[in-house]
Formats: structure tokens, sequence, C-alpha cells
């Protein structure tokens, strides 16, 4: 299993995990406790080449009504977003056009707490892309369930929320409504930036903090250098953010204080070997999940797992 999309949610009063496979297209239902996975739904068209397949997942915020999860695919000629009913049934394209390549691809998707639906995307390798505002990739988009270009977005029609982005990878908001997110740098530094409506936050004439040409680029508020992170999935509980690095294999503990990040500290390091997202659960804990049989990692015995660590 290279366990990739992820999302929790409660079930008759349980607490349970969906998971998605980038290769195989699966989604599979997971208890906390034990038990064997169970497939729930396989997403049809997905064509995993390279870093594409599979990438994210999101349950409705209307789940317990409309019973429909929404995924982020790589798809034949294009990334898009579809969606589907746990009880079956064929996908609904919500979204789409969004370039593919073999790297770059973006994919992380999740309701914001507002309702609308938020899409980390890649560059596609094509780092023109990322300031194009025409173009869907090297952005985070804002879209109702529906697929449509939210209203209140910078512009008007659309799907645009914030450019200037090399390759989205978590999406978290805070008690207080604000969002953060993680990205893949090239070279030297990786990011998390607080992402507000209307910013570009610099790629490709910036990587990491720089010259904001006179406040027209946005510096992240941490760095890290791509040997210490590749910061995927994000999370944030209370005061603490949580990121989850591949390359750095290791988990970090980021403290918050309003929109100010304090000093990472590095958790977990060199013990699960590459950690691809991490989930606070409703109940407080944390899920994790590792990311070693992607063709980048050492497999351990076991891999991958998604991992579980009570509340403090």
């Amino acid at each position: 299993m290279s366990p990739r999309g992820w999302a929790v949610l409660t079930l008759a009063g349980l607490v349970v995990a969906l998971v998605a496979e980038r290769d195989s297209g699966r989604v599979l239902r997971l208890t906390p406790g034990g038990g064997a996975a169970r497939q729930v739904y396989e997403v049809p068209g997905v064509a995993a080449q390279g870093e594409g397949g599979l990438l994210g997942l999101a349950v409705s915020p209307s789940f317990a009504q409309d019973n429909l999860v929404y995924a982020y695919l790589t798809a034949e000629r294009d990334n898009r977003i579809v969606r589907f009913r746990l009880d079956g049934g064929d996908p609904e394209v919500v979204f789409d056009g969004i370039a593919k390549a073999g790297i770059h691809n973006g994919g992380r998707i999740a309701f914001g707490p507002d309702g609308l639906l938020y899409v980390g995307t890649g560059d596609a390798g094509e780092t023109r892309l990322s300031q194009d505002p025409a173009s869907p990739n090297g952005k985070i988009l804002r879209l109702t369930p529906d697929g449509q270009p939210a209203p209140g977005n910078p512009r008007a029609g659309s799907p645009v929320y914030s450019l200037g982005h090399r390759n989205v990878q978590g999406l978290a908001w805070d008690s207080a409504g604000r969002l953060f997110a993680t990205e893949f740098g090239q070279n030297e530094l990786d990011e998390v930036n607080r992402i507000e409506p209307g910013r570009n936050y610099g790629w490709p004439r910036v990587e990491g903090e720089g010259d904001t040409d006179g406040g027209r680029y946005t510096n992240p508020l941490v760095t890290w250098k791509t040997r210490d992170a590749s910061p995927s999935g994000m999370a944030i509980a209370g005061d603490t953010v949580y990121v989850a690095a591949l390359r750095g294999e290791r988990l970090w503990t980021i403290p918050l204080d309003g929109d100010r990040l304090g000093e990472p500290s590095a958790q977990l390091t060199d013990r699960y070997g590459r950690l691809r997202t991490v989930q606070v659960a409703p109940d407080g804990a944390l899920w994790v999940t590792t990311s070693n049989t992607d063709g980048r990692g050492d497999v351990r015995d076991g891999d991958d797992r998604i991992l579980r660590f009570p509340a403090r």
C-alpha cells in the first residue's frame, strides 16, 4: 500500500479513516483499535505515473446527508477532482483541466471552515504557470462543493485563491480560521506559508524567503533546508502545527501564536522513515502515514503503515 490521500470522519459515532492508495486508486476504510483495512471504493481512471495517481481525499461537510467523498487524481490527460458516494455509483467530475506531469501534481484537498473546497496544485514542472492567473497550476484554488469558483474569491469568476506556488502539499486551519500551507522548495528551502486571498507567494521568482519586490511577493513563516523536510501533510491542534516530512523522515511540531510560528522541533526522527500525512482525529489522537513504498524510501517491516499516537 502506498497511502497518499487521507480523511477522517465519524460514522455511527465511530471515528474512522479513509485512506487513498496512490497507485491502485483504492479507497480503504480503517478503524482505530486494529483490524484489517477494508476497501470501500475504487476510483476509476487513475493514471499512476511518476508522482501522479490518486493524490487527495476530502469528506463532504454534509457527509451525513449526502454520503459524498471528493478525490483529487491524475487522469489520462489532466489532474482533476471527482466526487462519489461510498455506497456505490460512478464518480462525478467537478473540476478538471489542471495540467499533469511526472512531477509537481499537488493534490491536497480539504474543506475549510467556510464549507468551501480548497485545492493545492503544483506547477507540473512548468514554472511559468505559477504566475499565470489564468492557469489553475501552482495555485491554491477555492471552489464550491459543485466545483465552481467560490463567491468572494480575489477575482470574480476565477477559482484562484492564491498564486506563486511550486507544489502545495498540506492545508490546515487554526481555531481562528486562518489557513496555512506547506510547500516543496526546489533545491534550497521548503516552506510553511500563511495563506491570504490574492497573495502571491513568489515561485519561481523567489524560493523560500527573499526579495518581496516591494510587497508583491509574500515570504513564508518557516523554512527548512530541503534535506530536513520535504514537508507534506499538515495539521493544527490548539497552538501546535504538525508537519509530516518525507525526505527529512520526521514529524515537525511548530508553536503557533496568532499569525506567527515559533521555532520548529523535530519528533520521531528516523524512526518510521518518510512521513506523508498527519491528521488530528476528533478524539485528539494523531494519525500519521508512512510513505516508504513509493520508490524513494527504505522499506521497513510492515510498510506502509498508519500510525496512531494517543492525544496528549
